[in-house]
């Protein structure tokens, strides 16, 4: 039980998050850089990301309590954005190829500038990723060892995520912007499939 949910959150997240997608964005927005100025943009890219993600996985659903706003309509609403997130994923430019066009207006942006746009937001921790982290820490679903639980394992997709963007040139080079571009597609259709299994249980937990 334990394995399966660490597998199922950690394909959810490395899905929303996509890892190898944000491979060609950190490369056409550090290009000009030095090795050590790439791997400084990297390190503030990741920990704001995490930042962020922390952020809404501790207050999310209690600004949605706050708001007087149910946790299954916000299910299944997020459902949907992660479907239509998805559906761009795979039938839209793929998330290189949107982010590239972003990156070549801020070429000539100061560290932290590309650090935050867009590498860290919206690349890192996408619309995607905060819907995600919200629902996977439902407090009326799961236990706190259950959201630490997911805590660790967007961590871990997050030190994946610095880890290949430290190893980006050579990533490239294997992969290629078609290669990414195909990861990118198949891990809409893995978020696709999610994506309808929550906008289904916020319907049905909305109406019990």
């Amino acid at each position: 039980m334990l394995t399966s949910l660490i597998v199922t959150q950690f394909v959810v997240l490395w899905a929303v998050i996509d890892p190898i997608g944000s491979v060609p964005v950190y490369l056409s927005q550090t290009q000009r850089l030095t090795p050590k100025q790439r791997r400084i943009v990297a390190l503030k890219a990741v920990a704001i990301a995490t930042g962020v993600l922390l952020f809404f996985l501790i207050a999310g659903q209690l600004l949605l309590e706050a708001m007087q706003i149910p946790l299954p309509a916000f299910q299944a609403a997020g459902g949907l954005v992660l479907l239509l997130f998805a559906l761009t994923m795979i039938f839209g430019e793929s998330k290189p190829e949107q982010e590239q066009k972003i990156s070549e207006e801020i070429c000539h942006s100061e560290l932290a500038d590309l650090a935050v746009y867009p590498l860290a937001i919206p690349s890192i921790a996408s619309p995607g990723a905060m819907m995600a982290i919200v629902m996977l820490t439902d407090n009326n679903r799961y236990s706190l060892i259950d959201q630490s639980i997911t805590a660790g394992v967007m961590v871990a997709v997050l030190v994946i995520t610095l880890l290949l963007l430290f190893g980006a040139t050579k990533i490239q080079k294997v992969i290629g912007n078609v290669g990414a571009a195909i990861i990118s597609r198949v891990m809409g259709l893995i978020l696709a499939a999610v994506a309808v299994n929550n906008l289904l249980m916020g319907i049905k937990n909305f109406y019990l």
